[in-house]
């Protein structure tokens, strides 16, 4: 098995509702995401999938996202903007595009601060 990831980032601004505490109020992140992919068998040229699609991608789906309030944009205006569900969402969206019968998505890694991460893996 190959498997190939790349990282990009984002900032946004979220809340979590009911949380009952400090992140139930507005703040904000520098969101770091990390997007795997791996299939059993290359390509022609040697690969899962190109580093520059899949960051291409990635960066399509981030796009939603960047230097706006989480919780306004859909689904997070009706799901909680948390690491787990974002991590899912992201994970999704990329499903679309590359799953198929010789690459799958794997994981999705979202990591809101130095020292704290989500990962979705189905």
């Amino acid at each position: 098995m190959h498997e190939v990831t790349v990282i990009r980032s984002f900032s946004a601004a979220h809340c979590l509702r009911g949380y009952r505490g400090q992140c139930e109020e507005l703040h904000g992140h520098n969101w770091r995401v990390e997007l795997s992919a791996a299939g059993e068998e290359l390509d022609e040229l040697g690969m899962v999938v190109d580093f520059k699609t899949l960051k291409k991608t990635l960066d399509d789906i981030l796009a939603l996202f960047d230097h706006h309030y989480l919780n306004d944009i859909p689904p997070f205006d009706r799901l909680n903007p948390s690491s787990e569900n974002l991590a899912r969402f992201i994970f999704e969206e990329a499903a679309k595009v590359f799953n198929n019968d010789r690459v799958r998505m794997t994981r999705c890694r979202v990591w809101e601060s130095d020292d704290a991460f989500s990962t979705y893996m189905p």
